[in-house]
């Protein structure tokens, strides 16, 4: 059995609960001593990767005597911690989290070395990519419009600040031909104008660069710590630790180093649109 995930709602309450624990200056086991709960549990909970149930998270905030105001808030998100919205309820399991992420960041950096991020996707780009799969039809028109609705973060109220870094065979992939490219590309370059959207491209050919070992997406957050997930042919995984984490922050950077600024990206993009439509 694969270990659980700390989703970010689940995640919320366990940062809120630990933060309370730790204002009154008590340890973990401490507080079980007083509540009178495990504290592998408490331990479990506080990291979210488990979800305790609404009348655990009464006593353990009723032993720590917490002000009505941030009760209420840290029950409610234990009500609410595991219902899944629309895109969650509709996506794959682990498709499902990773919705999550993405809806509650406050910022999202991604290195795509091969192919289009989804957050930038067209509709007949993503038909040609599952096209190439065993999925139904109606499977493909489900993760169609699972993949659309995700579009929503970059155009919300306070849309997500998305930072991408492409490589350079993103743009001469050829998925869907020449047409579906070209308008792939377009796009892209009309996804640029958004204030909180930014693309640059790595050139191919400079050499070694961390980015060569794959593609990786960093979620910043307001008020939890920082998550990276990785993605590959059959699975998908996130790294948590601190440390690992700032070695691909620091991956980032590198890549950011190589890549073209935005307005050379911009007009490499609009270059290869030519070639296509030419």
């Amino acid at each position: 059995m694969s270990p659980p995930i700390a989703t970010p709602r689940a995640r919320a309450l366990g940062f809120g609960l630990k933060r309370v624990r730790q204002e009154r200056g008590l340890g973990v086991r401490e507080l079980a001593r007083l509540t009178d709960l495990p504290p592998q549990n408490i331990s479990t909970w506080e990291s979210g990767k488990r979800v305790p149930k609404i009348e655990e998270v009464a006593t353990i905030l009723g032993a720590l005597v917490v002000e009505p105001g941030e009760r209420a808030r840290l029950l409610e998100l234990a009500r609410n911690a595991t219902e899944p919205n629309w895109l969650e309820q509709h996506a794959p399991p682990k498709l499902a989290t990773f919705i999550q992420y993405e809806q509650t960041a406050a910022a999202m950096a991604e290195w795509a070395p091969a192919l289009m991020p989804g957050l930038l996707q067209t509709p007949a780009y993503i038909k040609a990519l599952f096209a190439m799969t065993a999925l139904s039809q109606r499977d493909i028109d489900n993760r169609l419009m699972i993949r659309l609705a995700r579009r929503e973060v970059l155009t919300a109220r306070e849309p997500l600040q998305y930072r991408a870094v492409l490589g350079e065979s993103v743009l001469r992939q050829g998925i869907g031909g020449s047409r579906v490219m070209a308008e792939q590309l377009r796009h892209l370059l009309t996804m640029t104008q958004a204030r909180n959207i930014s693309v640059r491209i790595v050139p191919d050919g400079i050499g070694y660069h961390p980015g060569l070992y794959g593609p990786f997406v960093i979620f910043d957050f307001g008020d939890l710590p920082p998550i990276v997930h990785l993605e590959h042919y059959r699975g998908s995984g996130y790294v948590y630790d601190q440390n690992h984490l700032a070695d691909y922050r620091a991956a980032l950077e590198s890549l950011c180093t190589l890549a073209l600024g935005e307005t050379d990206s911009h007009r490499l993009i609009q270059g290869m649109i030519a070639k296509l439509e030419g």
